[in-house]
This record gives C-alpha cells, structure tokens and sequence, in this order.
C-alpha cells in the first residue's frame, strides 16, 4: 500500500495544462466521439444495438431505480457465501464473495497491465450477479466524480437520504491519514444514515489508512471473521484537486499511449507535477474503513460506481482512437509492472463471482466479449 502511495504522489496535476474548462467539457467529448463507438458496435459479433445496455450516472438515475439498485444490493448481502468456511471463515454473504476476491488478486491487478481490464470483468460481473441472484433489472450507475468534487457530501450519492448509498460517517476526534496528506474529514466513524447504515463489514483490514484503526482480524491474512461498522470520512480535500473536470479531460486528452493513461490514473504519472489520480483520489475521497483499505475497499457499497466512473473514464479515452486504443494491453503482472510483461492472451478469473475465465483480449472493448453496455451520452 505504501508503495502504491508513493507512486499516487508523482500524478500531475492537469489544471496547470488546461485552465478553466466548462462543466459539461467530458461529456461534450464523449458525444463528439460517439461516431466512433458505433463504428465499433457495427463490427460487434456479439453485441447489437438492440442488446445494448446503458450506463447512467447515480444523480441522473430515478428515485425508483436507486432503489432497485440499493435493494439488489441489500438483496446479496443476504445471500450465503460460495466460498470454503473453513478458508474463508470471514465471508458469510455473496456480497463477502467479491470483497474475497479482491483481497485474493489484489497485489496482480493494482499498477499491472490487466488493471482496467480485470476492474471492468469485475464490476460487471457485480452487476451480472445483482440481475441473476436478486432480480435487479438497472444497469451499474457510476459516479461522475467531477460534477460533484466541490462537495461529494451533498451528492446524491453520498447526502444520507434513502436513494444515497448512505452518507458520511459520524464526526469523530480522529487523526489524518499518514498515507495521503489529506486532513482529517468531517466524519471517520461509524454511518448512521442512508440504505447501508446498519451494514456490518467482516473482513479485514489489511491496510488500514484511517486512525484510529479498526479492530485487528482475527486471521493475519485478513479473511476471519471480523465484524464492526461501515465507516467513512468524506471531504473534498482530495475531490476538489484530483477530481474535477480538468483533470478528467486532461487524463483522456493528454495520454497518448496506454501506459501513459493507466499510470496517471492509478497515480504512478508524473510530467512535472505532484499530484494523485483519479483513481486513488475517488478511493480516499471516500476514506475511512473499508473504503480506504487497498485490499478490501470493494466492502464499501461506493465502490461500484467509482468503479463504474474508472471504466467510463477508460472507454471514453478508448473512443477517441478506437483501431489504435482497444486491441492492446500494457504493463507488468506485478504491482507497478514488475513481473513479466502482460499479455492480450493472460487469464482473469474471478472464481466464484465471475461468469467465466476469459482472456484480457475478451475485456477490452464493451461491446465483444461478455460485455454489451455504453455509457449515456
């Protein structure tokens, strides 16, 4: 985690670049490239326009599909584990299934060539289980995180109301993370608002980044049972340097070549600037415990749809040259490409909460593949 941290901190800065850039300046983007998108849907063997599925932004959803969303939600965090209890004593619920799996592969799908990749499998395989096993009809909502950087508290994301994914933890006397340098938040303790309140987190930690921090696991690796509240420490410390327009147009406009843009929005760039990405900074924006822990963040429901925004960020930055920025993978298969170089030909397999093992080849475009789904223009 401290290694990851230290790379976070070289991430430019992309303001300097662009200046003042209109609100609506990513999505003006993503319409203007959208010719190219259907030129790769027209070449699709798998995916049709009748098939396919759009992804919506979480304030632009209805009240009514929030909350089928949150009870799908709701719905799997009821349903009993896959998972060995005797390996996994930790993971009682399907929900658990995909913290597991993230904790299992986390050190090979952080700063490797398969990280957007094995995300994009990942997250759609979530949402693959919310429609087969609880009945959830929506597609996964993500969070657009520039238009809510100045105040990520007052999103309908995060404002406590019942089509939130629940607000932010309660104010505590509490320390500021070492591994960020963001201040202390307006939260750190346990959420008592929203859908998720009463949520009970098991697993972990491995990496804590909060302090005070949670209670040890019980197991060293982390997947005993360990049950405590959900907490968070929301503030737009980090959202409002790392997460604005900006910067989301200057990551897609000024990476050139794949490496370049998944290692500026991992947080491991660096063209004369400090900084840190998207990614990193959409994680500790939401801070706290789980949602701060390297390994086991997928446990904060939020997770989603910040993941959901790193894959809309990738397919719009895909968009703009779709021969050149589809068909390709970058990076090593250890966490900040150490390790071999990866391959188009390389396995991910999410185990019990994938639908299948596919190569990286099948999981770079969202219209081939298992995958048919856009994102709303």
């Amino acid at each position: 985690m401290a290694r990851l941290l230290s790379f976070a901190l070289l991430a430019v800065s992309w303001l300097s670049l662009f200046g003042f850039v209109s609100a609506d300046a990513v999505n003006d983007l993503l319409k203007k490239s959208k010719p190219n998108f259907d030129a790769q849907l027209a070449k699709s063997k798998t995916c049709t326009k009748d098939k396919l599925e759009v992804r919506r932004e979480w304030g632009d959803l209805s009240t009514t599909d929030k909350k089928a969303y949150i009870a799908a939600m709701l719905c799997i965090m009821q349903k009993p584990s896959k998972l060995d209890k005797t390996k996994f004593p930790g993971a009682q619920s399907r929900y658990d299934d995909f913290v597991v799996v993230h904790m299992n592969q986390t050190m090979s799908i952080h700063g490797t060539g398969s990280f957007l990749t094995w995300h994009r499998y990942y997250t759609w395989s979530f949402e693959r289980v919310l429609k087969e096993e609880c009945g959830y009809n929506g597609t996964q909502p993500y969070w657009d995180w520039s238009k809510w950087s100045a105040d990520p508290e007052k999103s309908p994301l995060f404002d406590g109301s019942d089509t939130s994914l629940s607000g932010n933890g309660e104010k505590t006397n509490h320390k500021a993370s070492p591994m960020t340098g963001a201040p202390a938040g307006n939260g750190g303790g346990c959420v008592k608002t929203g859908p998720f309140k009463d949520m009970v987190v098991r697993l972990g930690p491995v990496s804590p980044a909060v302090d005070p921090a949670p209670p040890r696991n019980p197991r060293a690796d982390g997947y005993g049972s360990n049950p405590r509240c959900l907490r968070r420490d929301i503030s737009n410390y980090l959202s409002s340097r790392y997460l604005r327009t900006q910067d989301v147009l200057g990551l897609i406009q000024n990476s050139r070549d794949l490496a370049t843009f998944q290692n500026v929005m991992q947080g491991a760039g660096g063209f004369g600037g400090g900084g840190m990405g998207v990614h990193s900074a959409g994680h500790f924006t939401i801070a706290g415990d789980p949602g701060g822990d390297f390994y086991t963040s997928p446990n904060d429901p939020a997770f989603w749809t910040h993941h959901g925004e790193i894959d809309r960020v990738w397919t719009l930055w895909q968009w703009q040259d779709i021969n050149t920025r589809v068909n390709i993978v970058s990076g090593g298969t250890s966490m900040m490409g150490f390790g071999r170089q990866q391959s188009l030909d390389d396995l991910v397999d999410l185990g019990v909460v994938g639908h299948k093992v596919y190569k990286i080849r099948d999981l770079v475009s969202t219209v081939d593949g298992p995958f048919c789904y856009t994102y709303d223009t």
